[in-house]
């Protein structure tokens, strides 16, 4: 027993080194032109090698994805569980958060994912279900914020288009990376303010 947990390190280390390994390929070539022995030039391994880790690329995109998501969690946990009021620790999140997704080789990757997603069924299932498991810690999450009065169907309508709000902020990163992203941040808690206190009156039954 005392000697089982190295040899797990050591196999996540190795996965690891794999990930990202095929996270700098997909960077570079998209996940379609890369191929599993450029991944293991990357990796400094044999293909039979990543092949022990993962049986194909779309194993690599779920492990790349499910680290997303581990961090997605972190951070709801964190605004969930520190003190603050929910609504100012959102807001105060707003530059941090614009920092990680302008940021270059973030960007790309998350693009790439998303196109091979586009044009892999695998992937996109993989994709849809992380999306599913975000889009549910965002409801809890902001059911403590919008305004009384406001039904489900508002509220999935309100945290959708705060979705689109950030997962645009990663183009915008590639294509307009010099914004003055002080000014878009200060728009952004503008706008995320509305969108989580904006009272519903008559226009929700």
């Amino acid at each position: 027993m005392a000697e089982a947990a190295p040899k797990r390190m050591d196999a996540e280390a190795r996965r690891q080194q794999i990930v990202d390994a095929a996270s700098a390929c997909a960077r570079r070539f998209g996940f379609h032109g890369s191929s599993m022995a450029e991944i293991a030039q990357a990796a400094a391994l044999s293909v039979g090698q990543i092949y022990r880790y993962f049986e194909n690329k779309e194993a690599i995109i779920a492990a790349i994805v499910a680290r997303d998501m581990a961090e997605m969690r972190d951070r709801y946990s964190e605004l969930k569980d520190g003190g603050a009021p929910f609504l100012e620790a959102i807001l105060t999140k707003c530059s941090s958060a614009l920092d990680d997704l302008y940021e270059a080789d973030r960007a790309a990757l998350t693009l790439e994912v998303v196109a091979e997603a586009a044009r892999n069924p695998k992937v996109g299932a993989i994709l849809r279900a992380a999306d599913a498991e975000e889009r549910e810690m965002q409801h809890e999450l902001f059911r403590a914020v919008i305004p009384a009065g406001c039904n489900e169907a508002e509220l999935v309508a309100r945290c959708e288009v705060i979705s689109m709000l950030f997962e645009g902020m990663t183009m915008r990163g590639v294509n307009n990376p010099d914004g003055d992203r002080q000014a878009i941040a200060r728009v952004l808690r503008s706008t995320l303010r509305h969108l989580l206190a904006e009272p519903c009156g008559d226009r929700v039954s």
